[in-house]
């Protein structure tokens, strides 16, 4: 046969199912895919990862994970159109210093399809919603749980430790037996030796950990004694720097923490840098393109530069508020705008106006009036206290509402089947 013939004469394999969730699959081909992903980042990163068959079961667990969220979104109507998806795309490639063209291309040149890539990020943005949804949107905060907070904060001598943390985490099932509870804590043990052997933390949790982060490391970031469950600061209390803690229970499992590092920060006393600026505004919408949008507003940046009043040009152009006020924002906090918006602010010396800034909302010129590092006042106080409090929460009714989601969904796990 010639080889042409040969080759479409050849059998080729199917497909197979390596879970059920609920009523959908997960396939072969999918977690083969999240393994590539997932392998060619930790390369990038110079992340350690298990061996591939632990790798296997971690990344196709979060699969599992993921697929319960987006099959109760669903269930719920929680859908991202792609006008939404759009923007967010144009997010990621200006976080990459690109246009949505060039980041494609870049994408494609690393051997990442882009269809599959834009719905990798509708994935995202659907579970973060949801999230925010089943969650986020229903943490509340007392008063009298803010004057807690500050009371308690101005006793340590107005300062509040933050800690650069990596954890592991291993979930116990809501209904789970004694023994089943014994059989974690062995392996939450068999962690903490690996670790006290000298293995690499960040392999040890990609290798043991049920968190979301176990591939990235478990690594938290920087987080605050106060955004911290009294479990975690507790124990944190008593570790070095460098140091890992012994095994700690929580209703939700069993967890083992490395300080990385620590600093002290200012609750009471804290200097921050505020930024007075104001802005011109371009909403983008189904009468307005992207494109027509920047025309604009590069008339407008003509205009400026010829020396018209920023003021007048936003009570006349801007579609913000904020244009009655000739575009002004007022003292504006770190975390106060949208990470785009004070990336480009940031970036701005006093009395110098941006090019065209893509945010959420449309696209902006951008003018830093002045600068100035002042304590933060007492509304400001009670404001980050709240927010605070708030993410504390939310951090963990989240990982608890996981589990429970995990728990009630049915899951048949087929990879070890030939």
């Amino acid at each position: 046969m010639p080889a042409a013939a040969q080759e479409r004469a050849a059998p080729l394999e199917a497909d197979r199912i390596v879970a059920v969730v609920n009523n959908e699959v997960i396939t072969r081909s999918e977690l083969d895919r999240r393994l590539a992903d997932i392998v060619q980042q930790a390369k990038r990163q110079e992340s350690p990862l298990p061996p591939r068959d632990q790798l296997e079961k971690r990344v196709l667990e979060r699969m599992i994970v993921d697929s319960a969220q987006l099959q109760l979104a669903k269930e719920t109507g929680l859908t991202i159109d792609d006008g939404r998806l759009d923007l967010a795309l144009g997010r990621i490639a200006q976080g990459n210093r690109m246009s949505l063209e060039q980041f494609r291309s870049a994408l494609e040149r690393d051997g990442i399809a882009w269809n599959g890539f834009r719905e990798d990020i509708r994935k995202e943005l659907t579970i973060t919603r949801l999230r925010e949804r089943e969650v986020d949107n229903r943490i509340a905060v007392s008063d009298a749980e803010i004057e807690n907070f500050l009371a308690t904060a101005g006793t340590q001598s107005g300062t509040n430790e933050e800690f650069f943390l990596a954890h592991i985490t291993l979930r116990v099932p809501e209904q789970a037996t004694p023994e089943a509870a014994d059989a974690v804590r062995a392996r939450a043990q068999a962690a903490l030796d690996e670790v006290a052997r000298g293995v690499d933390f960040g392999k040890v949790a990609a290798t043991y950990s049920d968190a979301p982060d176990a591939l990235s490391g478990g690594e938290l970031g920087w987080r605050s004694a106060d955004r911290l469950p009294a479990l975690f600061a507790e124990a944190l209390a008593k570790t070095k720097t460098g140091e890992t803690s012994g095994i700690l229970r929580s209703p939700a499992g069993f967890h083992i923490l490395k300080l990385v590092d620590r600093r002290s920060g200012a609750i009471q006393d804290r200097k921050v840098e505020q930024t007075h600026a104001r802005h011109i505004l371009i909403r983008i919408n189904e009468l307005l393109s992207e494109a027509e949008a920047r025309r604009k507003l590069a008339q407008v940046k003509e205009r400026l530069d010829n020396g018209e009043d920023f003021a007048e040009l936003a009570r006349l152009y801007s579609n913000d508020p904020s244009g009655a006020r000739g575009g002004d924002l007022g003292w504006v906090y770190p975390g106060d705008t949208v990470p785009e918006f004070e990336r480009a602010m940031q970036e701005l010396k006093p009395g110098v106006v941006s090019g065209p800034v893509r945010s959420p909302f449309g696209l902006h010129l951008i003018q830093v009036i002045e600068r100035r590092i002042d304590t933060a006042s007492p509304e400001r106080r009670r404001l980050t206290a709240r927010a605070t409090l708030r993410e504390r929460k939310a951090d963990e009714a989240y990982q608890e509402w996981l589990r429970q989601l995990r728990d009630r969904a049915y899951v048949e796990i087929r990879l070890e089947e030939n």
